[in-house]
């Protein structure tokens, strides 16, 4: 009898094609109150889980004694104890490269968005208030010659990077655990303190994952050495920014505007004063929401998951020791 994996997220008919050839999948359409019980069933014997949207905790893993790895459909491993895991003897496999220029075309859209009010002046049209030349409560402001900090420079920092420099002549800005030389070199960016970063910086764009240390790491305190015409960009997960005070630096003027693909709850709740704010652009996480770059996210997942089950090494092991 074939081995069994349990699969909490639908993927194309190819992509399950993948798995099954050597292993018997049980495929859920997501997970939520209705059969949730009936995926921890599954569970119980099963050797291997991949999908994405899901926390994994310990309940659920104390219900899967043979489970030998986690493969997510995502980069980010917030959903998961990566350390619990490891003791368990569970690897967890995630999706890092294949999701990265797209990520970064999301946050590059999302600064000019809110540079240049595109949401706000789309819905002047479609409400029929264009009816004479736009005066200067139309106004926008200039992404080009402007200054990005960037608050972690991964690989989506770097790439957000190099549409700032080279394509923008932005000069770049960035904070990170430790300095990036080949980021210095490519993109003449400059490695500066988390503090001087938010007083110079003309936008902000946030990359960083959550971890203990980035949750809630820009506050009202933070959010009050920005430039009150200043720009903050979150690409990264929404609990990284203290929303309340946010919201807060939006509706007093103390902050320009906002670009935010990410929210502390998501999907966000439909009274968010974020949604009221015309300084406020509110996308519902899409950052890497392509027909091209979810389907090769769905691949990379289920091959690390195959790798992992058959003993192969994989890069993608982000609970590596």
């Amino acid at each position: 009898m074939q081995a069994k994996i349990v699969l909490y997220k639908k993927v194309a008919d190819d992509v399950l094609a993948m798995l099954q050839q050597d292993y018997q999948v049980i495929q859920f359409d997501g997970i939520d109150a209705g059969n949730r019980a009936a995926f921890v069933a599954q569970l119980k014997d099963a050797v291997g889980l991949i999908g994405a949207s899901l926390k994994i905790d310990g309940e659920i893993l104390d219900q899967a004694p043979q489970l030998k790895a986690i493969s997510t459909i995502s980069v980010g491993v917030d959903q998961f104890d990566p350390a619990d895991l490891r003791r368990r003897g569970i690897a967890l496999l995630n999706t890092p490269d294949v999701l990265t220029e797209t990520t970064a075309d999301t946050g590059f859209a999302l600064i000019l968005a809110a540079a240049r009010r595109v949401v706000e002046m789309a819905d002047y049209v479609r409400q029929g208030r264009w009816t004479h030349s736009i005066g200067e409560n139309c106004f926008g402001t200039d992404v080009h010659g402007k200054t990005l900090g960037i608050i972690g420079m991964g690989r989506i920092g770097g790439a957000i990077a190099r549409r700032a420099a080279l394509g923008f002549g932005m000069q770049v800005l960035y904070n990170n655990r430790k300095p990036d030389p080949a980021a210095e070199a490519a993109y003449a960016a400059r490695f500066t303190p988390l503090g001087q970063l938010l007083q110079d910086a003309d936008f902000v764009c946030i990359t960083v994952p959550l971890t203990p240390q980035t949750r809630g790491m820009i506050g009202k305190a933070e959010l009050a050495m920005m430039r009150s015409s200043a720009i903050l960009v979150n690409i990264s997960r929404g609990s990284i920014i203290d929303e309340t005070a946010l919201i807060e630096a939006l509706q007093s003027g103390r902050l320009g505007g906002a670009g935010l693909d990410v929210f502390e709850r998501e999907p966000l709740p439909a009274d968010s004063p974020l949604l009221r704010l015309p300084n406020a652009v509110a996308l519902p996480h899409i950052g890497s929401a392509t027909h091209e770059t979810r389907k090769r996210m769905a691949i990379c997942a289920a091959q690390n998951l195959l790798d992992a089950l058959s003993g192969k090494p994989t890069p993608n092991l982000a609970n590596r020791a």
